[in-house]
């Protein structure tokens, strides 16, 4: 079942807002996993609380939230606009809107890497001077490295998907803001037949199927122990 161009154009618009909310997330998420993890925040129970609220909001409430504070009357969008990234309407808010629905799945698994990672061994870079960025570099995020890259994939495809928070605050602009949920809905609703749907669906299919295989692949030995007892 070939896709047509437009189709494909969909496809490959789809990835890259994908990615540029994947890119978006990372940063924050390991910074804030490996606070979590060694208990470096106060009121931990409360900031992940707020953390975690995309996962559990329906994603239109999610999407109207981020038009209220990001909207071309709010500061931010106002800031973003004049450089030439409007958030409402925009592509830009299409990546935005799928980050912050996704950093959630992204931050539970980075939390996860460091927390399997002996604070030992970075009491130990300490000792030999390395200092906190030194242990960060060599010890924390290689041994950390698996679990924040199946976090990634997990976080990608999860932006592959979004839909609700992204037609609120991004719109549904053919060609702009368009992802591949978004096309299925506007297949469907326009009655333009059976198979363009069935052309999207399985594409949107294919592409959380290989999310799957490669997160897989990734958690697979993520707790696997080697025989010192050190995680890998």
């Amino acid at each position: 079942m070939m896709l047509t161009p437009e189709e494909w154009s969909v496809v490959w618009l789809s990835l890259r807002i994908a990615l540029l909310a994947t890119a978006i997330a990372v940063i924050p998420a390991i910074l804030l996993g490996y606070a979590l993890a060694r208990k470096r925040i106060r009121a931990p129970l409360i900031v992940e609380a707020v953390l975690q609220l995309p996962l559990v909001l329906p994603p239109v409430v999610t999407g109207l939230l981020l038009l209220y504070l990001l909207g071309p009357q709010t500061l931010p969008g106002r800031f973003f606009a004049r450089l030439g990234l409007p958030i409402a309407f925009g592509w830009f808010g299409a990546a935005v809107a799928a980050s912050v629905v996704s950093f959630p799945l992204m931050l539970q698994n980075v939390r996860t890497a460091f927390e399997q990672i002996d604070p030992d061994l970075e009491s130990a870079a300490f000792v030999y001077g390395g200092g906190f960025w030194g242990a960060m570099r060599y010890v924390t995020l290689p041994l950390a490295a698996r679990g924040i890259a199946a976090g990634v994939v997990l976080a990608f495809a999860r932006a592959v998907g979004e839909f609700g928070a992204t037609i609120m605050l991004a719109g549904n602009i053919p060609g702009l803001t368009r992802t591949l949920p978004l096309a299925i809905y506007s297949a469907f609703n326009q009655a333009t037949g059976d198979a363009a749907v069935l052309r999207l669906a399985a594409a949107s299919v294919a592409l959380s199927v290989a999310s799957i295989a490669v997160h897989a692949v990734l958690t697979r030995k993520l707790y696997r122990t080697d025989e010192a007892g050190t995680t890998l």
